[in-house]
């Protein structure tokens, strides 16, 4: 597991980093580069726009839907990109929810008449632990619907996840775009410089936009906050799992959650922002 520590560039695995990097308008075209490199194959992404991270169910008891991220291409496919920071017993099933949510809302309410063709959906998940029934030699899983022969059965509906821990090569080794990412995704908080190798606009831009000493007051309070945040998950997880114990991580998670919510709204930051750093909810964070 990622361990969270302060450095010379913000920590892409607390909410502020990674929403910083991957979640601004301003920067998307980090995100463009990044999902390219993913995908790269099967699609390429020329411009996206950001969709509201929360989604509300059809029906008035519908529980509501959180995405990390959610951003639409040009054709109209969605995108969700999931940072999960520690093991959950459920989230493959959290997915494929949060993957049907979309499919659902792409139902039009106002036509008696329909032809169920559906925009594409996709799912990234970067994840801060590994599967336990995956391979120990990969470490980005690709799944999509295929017939038993390996061709495609159904485009327009994938899933693709990267496990950050399996990650372990060295500078020599990187030998594409992916890799390159990946690499500064796990090492950025420890680096002092861009490393030369990586010198190119792209890569330039998100170092100049993670350094800790370009933010603004009220950014580097929400950064100290989230950061907080990370190692209080940290903490709560080593200690259960030092227990042997999976239960009671996530309401543990939450707790911390409402305590840096409660911090921020005393030091003044903005309820919006509180929510969007937080992935708390409208009430969660006006309750906290």
């Amino acid at each position: 597991m990622h361990t969270p520590r302060p450095g010379r560039f913000i920590d892409p695995f607390t909410d502020f980093g990674f929403k910083r990097i991957f979640g601004s308008e301003p920067n998307k075209d980090l995100l463009i580069d990044f999902l390219n490199a993913l995908l790269a194959g099967e699609r390429v992404i020329t411009d996206l726009t950001y969709d509201k991270t929360e989604q509300n169910g059809t029906l008035p008891g519908d529980r509501k839907v959180i995405f990390d991220l959610l951003c639409k291409g040009i054709d109209g496919e969605q995108f969700i990109i999931e940072m999960q920071r520690i093991r959950q017993d459920y989230f493959k099933d959290r997915c494929l929810y949060y993957v049907s949510s979309l499919i659902r809302d792409q139902v039009p309410v106002s036509l008696s008449k329909w032809n169920y063709l559906l925009k594409p959906v996709y799912l990234i998940g970067i994840m801060d632990f590994c599967f336990d029934d995956a391979s120990d030699h990969d470490f980005i899983h690709r799944i999509s619907l295929r017939y038993p022969s390996g061709e495609i059965f159904y485009n327009k509906l994938g899933f693709v996840y990267v496990e950050i821990p399996r990650f372990n090569k060295e500078e020599e080794q990187l030998c594409s775009s992916m890799d390159n990412w990946l690499f500064l995704l796990k090492h950025m908080n420890e680096l002092d410089k861009l490393p030369l190798f990586l010198r190119k606009p792209v890569f330039e831009k998100l170092f100049e936009i993670a350094e800790v000493s370009n933010l603004t007051k009220e950014e580097k309070m929400a950064y100290d906050a989230s950061l907080k945040q990370q190692r209080d998950w940290y903490a709560t997880t080593e200690s259960l799992l030092n227990e042997g114990e999976r239960k009671g991580i996530e309401e543990g998670i939450l707790l911390a959650k409402l305590e840096t919510a409660r911090k921020m709204k005393a030091k003044g930051l903005h309820e919006d922002l509180i929510r969007e750093l937080t992935g708390l909810s409208v009430e969660e964070v006006k309750n906290a």
